[in-house]
């Protein structure tokens, strides 16, 4: 019940923050505000002179000290309105930032075309953020009409210039054949890329490619090693499969006490079929001691949230561990199942 055939549609994924899009907050050019030093105020005066003088350079710099708070008051509205005159005047790095200010309504009225209009002029220039954020917004037909192949263009460009994201989001359509011919050679080439980066959704895909020997010879210790740094990271399905490959020694020598480690760790994000899998180990007393009571609860929560035969196993998992049981075992079973879900309702998507 465990290893269920996977579905390989990725989603495109977008990171919305300034930070994680764009890097630092601060431009390059005449001041360079870094994240752990503040502008002098004369240097802060130097700059208003220059950016009212109309200097493009000054101006972006304005925007983003305003839109970071580094020196002066964070003030989206102010930011946006230096970032729209370096913008009128060709900078590319402010367009690229005004556009996503329009994208997410910071400091003007959300406009996803108006977003898409700064995005492309940006990215005409060559500034790779834009040109993953073109790609993202062609993918979904945000504020421009839905094109994939343009998508796979432009996440293409950004993804030559070194975009973890955009590479990654290059490496899901190739796998699943959107915008471009389905190639899961290519998929696997652009998930190295952006995994090496450290991109969490590539490594878990492309531990995936090398469990399953798509687009790259089949190899599980490989898989492991990209599995680990994804469950490092947090990933709550790199978690679980990694602890089921523990638990039946695939890729790895057989360890239930790790099995216990990666599913718990799965099963407490609200993964159910790492629940289920640490449910059945409490049951058998593998790499952890018997106990009924916490067997039941995570069987009793994995039934929760699978769905079609998985659920009916869960099911019957949790009935056959509740024929070893006292009443009042299962009762305490139900209330800490209850307690986990109240718990974690807000956390488990």
């Amino acid at each position: 019940m465990f290893y269920d055939k996977k579905n390989r549609m990725t989603k495109i994924r977008l990171t919305r923050t300034f930070n994680s899009l764009f890097g630092a907050v601060a431009i390059v050019g005449l001041f360079v505000i870094g994240t752990n030093a503040y502008a002098q105020q004369e240097e802060i005066d130097q700059l208003f002179q220059l950016a009212e003088q109309g200097d493009a350079n000054a101006q972006s710099n304005l925007g983003a000290m305003y839109l970071s708070g580094e020196g002066i008051p964070q003030d989206y509205v102010e930011a946006a309105r230096w970032f729209r005159l370096a913008a009128e005047q060709g900078e590319a790095r402010a367009q690229s930032m005004l556009g996503v200010m329009y994208s997410n309504g910071e400091g003007v009225t959300q406009d996803k075309a108006e977003a898409a209009k700064w995005y492309r002029l940006a990215a005409e220039q060559g500034v790779a953020p834009a040109q993953h954020m073109l790609g993202f917004v062609y993918s979904h037909g945000m504020g421009v009409t839905q094109d994939l192949a343009e998508s796979a263009k432009w996440y293409r460009l950004a993804a030559e210039q070194g975009i973890a994201e955009a590479q990654y989001n290059l490496g899901v359509m190739y796998g699943n054949g959107i915008g471009v011919a389905q190639d899961y050679v290519e998929a696997a080439e652009w998930y190295r890329l952006a995994a090496e980066k450290g991109y969490v959704n590539a490594q878990y895909e492309l531990g995936d490619l090398y469990f399953e020997g798509i687009g790259v010879a089949q190899d599980k210790m490989e898989a492991v090693k990209w599995y680990r740094l994804a469950a490092d990271q947090g990933n709550a399905e790199a978690q679980r499969i990694l602890g089921l490959m523990y638990h039946q020694g695939e890729g790895v020598p057989q360890d239930y006490m790790k099995a216990v480690k990666w599913s718990r760790l799965a099963a407490e994000q609200g993964e159910a079929r790492a629940q289920s899998l640490l449910g059945f180990m409490y049951g058998n007393g593998e790499g952890v001691p018997q106990d009924y009571v916490e067997a039941h609860k995570w069987h009793n929560l994995a039934a929760s949230r699978l769905t079609g035969d998985m659920r009916e196993l869960a099911f019957e998992a949790r009935e056959l561990v509740a024929q070893k049981m006292t009443s009042a075992q299962i009762a305490e079973a139900q209330r800490l199942a209850r307690e986990w879900d109240k718990t974690h309702r807000s956390e488990v998507k």
